[in-house]
């Protein structure tokens, strides 16, 4: 049995993912801030671990708790508000999404790297729509994901890990969205997706789920939008 780690594992598409592990016979570890969303998302079927993924610290210790793992799924992030029209707010918001998507992501997979399986293991980092076609500092911190990807991809390549990323579109039932969903934001987001309509957590979830599975040893260093053609490849 593998033993897979879901961060931000609580509510969404981190839960989606955890809940599509354990179908296929892993045992899953989810991980998050908030202890009582975990434990309620959890019902007893997966393992809890409460840590802040930004602080290296706290990472440290959650690391030295889990032993190895086979499969890491590196879904915490979030969007940062701005509070200050001025230069000094802008720059709040883009330290505080980056430390959001790009530290919570980097930090405990390079804490993790020595511990994973070899060979076998597997890595998915959660990128964005917003990473291809550009959305200010949310945008650029997960353009930094899928660059950490392609060159941890390359550098443990030789080890049988494979690393990737899955970037999702409009999946207006996750807490990203929670608050901020109204009529005219729904039409426009839609009105920009090619498939017609939002996207379902348990859609990017088995994205995930191909990208984890033992058959996906030679995948790596790939970015697998999920996002109804938002952003149509060019060859």
């Amino acid at each position: 049995m593998r033993h897979a780690v879901v961060t931000g594992g609580g509510t969404g598409i981190g839960l989606a993912v955890a809940r599509r592990l354990r179908a296929d016979g892993d045992e899953v570890t989810i991980v998050g801030r908030r202890r009582d969303v975990l434990e309620g998302a959890s019902g007893g079927a997966f393992r809890v671990e409460v840590a802040d993924l930004r602080e290296p610290d706290e990472v440290q210790a959650l690391v030295d708790r889990l032993g190895v793992v086979d499969v890491l799924v590196l879904n915490a992030g979030g969007t940062a508000t701005r509070h200050d029209d001025g230069i000094a707010g802008a720059a709040a918001m883009w330290l505080d999404d980056f430390r959001l998507n790009v530290l919570t992501t980097v930090l405990l997979a390079e804490a993790l790297l020595p511990r994973m399986s070899r060979p076998g293991g597997r890595i998915v980092a959660m990128s964005s729509v917003a990473a291809l076609r550009g959305a200010g500092s949310y945008g650029a911190a997960k353009a930094a994901v899928s660059a950490w990807v392609t060159g941890t991809a390359a550098a443990v390549a030789k080890d049988g890990i494979t690393v990737n990323a899955v970037a999702p579109g409009f999946v207006p039932e996750t807490e990203f969205w929670a608050g901020r969903l109204t009529d005219e934001l729904v039409a426009g987001r839609l009105a920009g997706i090619p498939a017609g309509r939002p996207g379902t957590v348990e859609e990017v979830a088995e994205a995930v789920a191909y990208l984890t599975s033992p058959r996906a040893g030679w995948t790596t260093g790939q970015v697998l939008a999920v996002h109804g053609g938002s952003v149509l490849a060019r060859l």
